[in-house]
């Protein structure tokens, strides 16, 4: 998958200390990526946008 013209944001959540951050990518057609922060350049894990939006809802379940 080429995530070369992916705009990476940082997840609400994470902190502004740094430590475990994730950015995701939902610019791409068909593909929401994800990534660890901290090595931008490393591995991304790719999502249809459908179970994207379905775990995303699961964690607003959350308290």
């Amino acid at each position: 998958m080429d995530l070369t013209n992916a705009t990476w944001r940082k997840a609400q959540r994470s902190g502004s200390s740094g430590g475990n951050c994730v950015e995701v990518a939902d610019n791409l057609p068909g593909v929401v990526g994800v990534r660890d922060s901290k090595d931008p350049a490393g591995p991304a894990l790719t999502f249809a946008p459908t179970a994207w939006a379905a775990f995303v809802a699961k964690l607003a379940e959350r308290p």
